[in-house]
């Protein structure tokens, strides 16, 4: 097979008409000639940092969707369905991306659980690690994100940075904030990426630190905008990645949105090419084609450097989407699970009132980050009760593993005016989270999502809805464009229900995730990321 057009040689920065030659899935011939197709050959994007879970489809069926926006590769890390499974869970990922063509390039999961303050499903130790680590389909060692414990040097975890060595695999950071000696402490443990930047400031200082920058534009997430400045200051030192996608955002577009944009902001092309190709291929040491004789022919056609629009995918030199489809067929899988509570009941979910003042926690539109603040609650017959008028909520995590009593907390952010709205997906230990403006709407909207064993779930006046997600309660092993179409009925409704955020469902899922100060909700309890330890709803 040959192609012909405008190569884009991202290795040595250069553009060139001319013809690619391709034999068994591999680059066989490149050759310099004037030919008449303008379009413009380049290689597959690669997305740096992605939890495939957080797309609620299963690892083939999130292959479907990506290649239409040009991406060939992700490096990825299952820690979601780590967090319910273990390593049964972890395998399964590796087997079900195995059947697609598509590169998914996993990571050995090195928080699970996460916390001791928090319900999961399985355990990966010292023991599962190192199994993990000396695999071939494992590449690096993902986020760490208990960056308390590497700056104390808790012998664990300095255990497991140790195998990351011993296997001669990279390190992946997670450590939201950190900067000055604490940085640097965190980055010559062998750290070698992150995430969690949210300020230019915060980014140059671990760049400083020898840490690669990982600019992260997810569906909850955003911080493109507030570091894409780097290109200019630190292009080779730079990837860009979702962590976490919804499945309809992945519909609309991939990491090919945020290289347009990139381009529109008038950076170097190169430069904002190599950071999705180049970049992530050299620092995990991954097998991905970067339009070099005798790589694979992992590679993609645009219409031009402007608008960018993915007209084919290649991976191995197969054709696995064009001109907006995809031509990677389903994957039927057996749901693999781990789901054991009963029904929750009205009765469970009241707060008596004990006090003058609640300790509040404050959901941000775009960030993972919250805030915390006291304000006086609002009491009937003795208890505490949601007031939409001042958009404080309950917040109630149920856990989904054993039946337990819940916790209930309170909420600011989501704004509202009716009903409830649950999830399966909390990140990091998914028991079952929901926020809502009464006891009635909260508890349907969990009795739900139970009746299934997994999925995000809507309740509001004359409107009852669930998207069942039965592979580890966290993913459908249904199609991808139907469970988008789902979720953006969900999403829709929980907007039409009064909600003032972008992705309501997204930021619901990490209002659990304890990692990310200042203040979440446990199956345990109200948790003050600050301090790190469960504290109380009522404060003096």
């Amino acid at each position: 097979m040959k192609i012909s057009g405008n190569i884009v040689d991202v290795v040595n920065k250069n553009i060139y008409k001319g013809t690619i030659t391709i034999s068994n899935g591999k680059i066989t011939g490149i050759r310099e000639e004037e030919t008449d197709a303008t379009q413009y050959i380049l290689p597959g994007l690669i997305d740096a940092h992605i939890h495939i879970e957080s797309s609620m489809l299963i690892p083939s069926e999130f292959a479907r969707l990506a290649v239409v926006h040009g991406t060939v590769a992700t490096v990825s890390d299952p820690h979601e369905i780590a967090n319910v499974l273990g390593l049964p869970g972890v395998r399964f990922m590796i087997q079900n991306g195995k059947k697609v063509p598509f590169k998914f390039f996993f990571g050995a999961s090195s928080c699970v659980p996460a916390t001791p303050f928090e319900t999961a499903g399985a355990t990966l130790g010292i023991q599962e690690i190192e199994e993990l680590l000396g695999s071939g389909d494992i590449f690096y060692l993902s986020e760490m994100m208990n960056f308390p414990g590497v700056l104390q040097d808790d012998p664990e975890v300095m255990k497991k940075l140790q195998l990351a060595v011993k296997y001669g695999k990279p390190v992946d950071g997670h450590a939201p904030g950190l900067t000055g000696e604490a940085v640097v402490k965190y980055a010559s443990a062998g750290i070698s990426t992150d995430h969690e930047c949210f300020t230019l400031e915060e980014a140059i200082g671990k760049i400083n630190a020898g840490m690669k920058i990982l600019i992260r534009e997810g569906s909850a997430a955003k911080n493109f905008d507030a570091l894409c400045d780097l290109y200019k200051t630190h292009p080779s030192m730079i990837m860009l990645c979702s962590d976490d996608k919804h499945p309809d955002d992945l519909v609309e577009g991939h990491i090919d949105q945020l290289v347009r944009r990139a381009i529109r902001k008038g950076y170097d092309l190169m430069d904002i090419l190599r950071s999705c190709t180049v970049n992530p291929v050299e620092h995990y040491h991954l097998p991905a084609g970067l339009l070099r004789l005798g790589d694979d022919a992992d590679l993609i056609i645009v219409d031009d450097l402007q608008h960018f629009k993915v007209m084919q995918t290649y991976i191995r030199g197969e054709l696995v989407a064009e001109n907006g489809k995809t031509l990677i067929d389903s994957v039927r899988e057996i749901p693999v699970n781990n789901f054991a509570t009963g029904p929750i009941g009205i009765d469970e979910l009241k707060v008596e009132y004990a006090g003058d003042r609640i300790r509040v926690l404050v959901a941000l539109d775009g960030q993972l980050i919250t805030q915390e603040i006291f304000v006086k609650p609002t009491v009937l017959n003795s208890m505490v009760i949601s007031n939409t008028e001042e958009d404080v909520l309950k917040i109630v995590v149920k856990n989904r593993y054993h039946s337990a009593s819940p916790a209930v907390g309170f909420v600011k952010g989501f704004g509202l005016k009716s009903g409830a709205i649950a999830s399966c997906v909390a990140h990091d230990s998914h028991n079952i989270i929901a926020v809502g403006c009464d006891d009635q709407s909260i508890a349907a909207a969990i009795n739900l999502i139970i009746d299934a064993k997994g999925g995000i779930s809507m309740v509001s006046p004359g409107v009852s809805l669930l998207l069942p997600l039965p592979v580890a309660g966290i993913m459908t092993n249904e199609d991808g464009y139907l469970a988008a179409r789902l979720y953006h009925s969900l999403d829709q409704e929980a907007k039409k229900s009064g909600s003032r955020l972008n992705a309501p469902y997204m930021t619901l899922s990490f209002m659990a995730l304890l990692v990310i100060p200042e203040l979440k909700m446990s199956d345990m309890g109200l948790f003050d990321g600050k301090k790190f330890n469960l504290t109380e709803i009522f404060t003096k």
